[in-house]
């Protein structure tokens, strides 16, 4: 099976270079590595260009200008779906990745394992792990059955019925019920241990706490599992006062009345599937 590759990039220069070099290494390399510098006004896209010369067959990079604020989801899914107009169609997986990264070298030749294991199977990703007094540990933000958002692959067919990636916060969440929702595995391996270089979040502005909420109102949660949901993220992030905001972003998305991110049929099959694993770990 080939990969694909496509790595939105915003001021990078500290990282890119260890994420491409843990790319290049891999033990089976990607048909291709896609960069997307996205209006970068360090040194990223001089990085990038160097290792394009380095390796021409199967490095490219294009460049886009959004507005430099970072806002969860939808800046680096935007600059991910101007990516998908220029890679190869012909593909098996396609692979979104953040900038920060250090992949193991034999991440992507298990991750084919796995989907050859399994007919089945849509998605498949590792952990991430980030750097505390020199040691590398799990950082805990999900379950250990959702795969992160700063990698995840996806099986061409299942990419393609579950509509792509939604530029909003929440799309990381959503893709994954929506697997589910049209009977697609997603498969988590413990043994594939992502070093994760910047802690997740740490470009985000005050603004985007309320979007927490706003994207679980968006998955069709509903208040009750929003809630629940929302203190059980706050807690895990040590900052308690985050679940006010959660609930101000639910609020504010609902009394406006913006678009859910799925169908209303899938948000009864999600409030389902939510009950269903919150019973699981209590009894």
């Amino acid at each position: 099976m080939n990969y694909q590759i496509i790595i939105p990039a915003h001021n990078e220069e500290q990282f890119i270079g260890l994420t491409i070099d843990s790319l290049v290494n891999q033990t089976i390399l990607p048909k291709n590595i896609l960069v997307v510098n996205d209006n970068s006004t360090d040194d990223t896209q001089k990085i990038i260009s160097e290792y394009c010369a380095n390796y021409p067959n199967f490095i490219s990079s294009i460049s886009i200008k959004s507005e430099a604020v970072h806002l969860p989801g939808s800046k680096v899914i935007n600059a991910f779906n101007y990516g998908l107009k220029f890679i190869d169609e012909e593909f098996d997986i396609i692979v979104k990745a953040d900038a920060d990264l250090i992949f193991p070298l034999n991440y992507f030749e298990t991750i084919i394992e796995h989907f050859q294991s399994d007919e089945s199977t849509g998605m498949v990703g590792g952990f991430a792990y980030i750097e505390k007094k020199g040691a590398w540990i799990l950082e805990n933000l999900t379950d250990k059955d959702h795969i992160r958002g700063a990698f995840k692959a996806y099986k061409k067919a299942c990419f393609e019925q579950i509509g792509g990636l939604k530029p909003a916060m929440g799309w990381d969440t959503v893709d994954e019920l929506l697997c589910k929702f049209y009977k697609w595995k997603v498969v988590t391996d413990e043994s594939l241990q992502v070093k994760h270089l910047k802690p997740t979040g740490a470009n985000y502005n005050k603004a985007s706490r309320y979007k927490q909420g706003e994207a679980f109102y968006r998955l069709g949660y509903g208040f009750t599992i929003t809630t629940i949901a929302s203190l059980k993220l706050a807690l895990r992030k040590k900052k308690p006062l985050l679940f006010i905001d959660y609930l101000k972003g639910f609020w504010k998305a609902k009394s406006s009345k913006i678009g859910l991110l799925v169908t209303n049929e899938q948000a009864k099959f999600i409030r389902k599937y939510r009950w269903k694993k919150m019973k699981e770990k209590l009894f």
